[in-house]
């Protein structure tokens, strides 16, 4: 029996040795011709694995004419042509729930990283600065108590609500439309939201409606005494307006996991002792990769077996 071919983007150790049994791998990051490479091997690709930061766009679908299955590694498929799959029957699956409890412990590590001045302070020390009185760090902002403005409320919102409550914070939200029986503020625009919070905290997915839904304006209402965390999309804010606002000092401070151009990171953030930029990990734990790579594997097992599959995005 032929085993089923699968185009994989960029290089995931772990993964490929799950899939090698069952699979026929196709390695596309060792490959310094990487269109020729495809142009070889289009008609044996069946499924294509999307990490995170990749594009599947219109121009590779169609370099692909016996792709099936499109399987993501994570929750978002912003980067994947979902009107394009529709088009040719390609089925889109990603893996929600796996990294929901991370991402929101990453929030609000975020928010007390960014708040209480720890990334400084740690510089700092390493440093051997402590001991110079004049260098120690600007009296840091407190997290409990606050008001949390929460965009998106989703499985990560709810869950970045349900840790924030330790905190004692006030919570308000935005989403499509208010959700009964909870306990939380309700507001219909983001500009209210923000006038409205102290701390605003980015968990909605990536859409026409949400491409930079944190602009100026937004920025503005959240105000000097304010903090932004992002553990959504980079382009859910204009990138360019959150970078002058920092500069001018018209937010207090930013936490950010993910950027509009990943992974270039505007150069002004590098030197910013109230910004802490990561490399878009926010679900980087070993616990929760070793349950995406399970749960893509079976969505690939599931539709070349003919069974339904276990978390369809997007059905064949």
């Amino acid at each position: 029996m032929v085993k089923p071919g699968v185009l994989m983007q960029r290089c995931l150790p772990d993964f490929q040795a799950l899939l090698e049994p069952k699979y026929r791998v196709f390695p596309l990051w060792e490959q310094s011709d990487k269109e020729a490479y495809l142009a070889e091997n289009a008609e044996s690709i069946r499924g294509l694995i999307a990490s995170a930061a990749m594009w599947v766009d219109a121009a590779l679908i169609d370099k692909l004419p016996k792709l099936e299955i499109v399987s993501k590694t994570g929750v978002g498929v912003d980067r994947v042509d979902l009107h394009k799959c529709k088009e040719r029957g390609i089925a889109v699956t990603n893996t929600p729930d796996v990294g929901t409890d991370d991402c929101a412990d990453m929030a609000i590590g975020l928010l007390l990283a960014t708040m209480r001045n720890i990334c400084a302070a740690d510089r700092l020390v390493r440093k051997g600065l402590w001991p110079k009185l004049e260098n120690y760090p600007t009296f840091a902002h407190k997290m409990s108590g606050k008001h949390l403005g929460i965009v998106g409320l989703g499985r990560i919102g709810l869950a970045v609500a349900k840790r924030a409550e330790a905190f004692g914070c006030k919570i308000s939200y935005l989403a499509r439309a208010e959700k009964s029986g909870l306990p939380y503020k309700f507001y219909a625009t983001v500009l209210e939201l923000a006038k409205n919070s102290d701390m605003l905290v980015l968990t909605c997915a990536l859409t026409k409606e949400t491409t930079h839904l944190v602009g100026r304006e937004v920025l503005d209402a959240l105000g000097p005494e304010g903090f932004l965390v992002n553990v959504a999309r980079g382009a859910v804010v204009d990138e360019q307006e959150l970078v002058k606002a920092l500069v001018e000092e018209r937010i207090a401070g930013a936490g950010l996991d993910v950027f509009e151009n990943e992974p270039q990171v505007p150069q002004e953030l590098w030197n910013m002792e109230n910004v802490v930029l990561l490399p878009h990990m926010a679900c980087h734990t070993r616990n929760t990769v070793k349950g995406i790579l399970e749960l893509v594997v079976s969505n690939l097992d599931a539709h070349f077996s003919g069974k339904p599959l276990l978390t369809p995005y997007l059905d064949d």
